[in-house]
């Protein structure tokens, strides 16, 4: 199964978080936050949006950083996706 996003809605997946601290202590699960950092899946083709025109400047394979709360969650084939809109992207990681 495929997810094709609309208008302009993204598909990202987040990337793992990291297991322990720069100093070396372990986390536990609970410990972790949500990862806002996500690579980009698939991407909507944009258009008019509430009225305004809204163009795509990310694309698959760029990892950005999300709002710590945005979303939709989905599972699809056991992996978990979040779709998000391009105006809750709040950068590109560039490495």
């Amino acid at each position: 199964m495929t997810i094709k996003p609309l208008f302009d809605r993204v598909v990202v997946k987040s990337v793992e978080a990291e297991e322990t601290t720069k100093s070396g202590i372990l986390l536990a699960a609970a410990a972790k936050e949500k990862p806002q950092i996500c690579e980009v899946i698939a991407v909507g083709p944009g258009g008019i949006v509430d009225g305004k025109e809204v163009v795509m400047t990310v694309k698959v394979g760029d990892k950005v950083i999300t709002s710590k709360y945005s979303g939709t969650e989905v599972k699809c084939d056991g992996q978990e996706y979040t779709i998000v809109k391009q105006g809750d992207i709040l950068a590109v990681v560039e490495e």
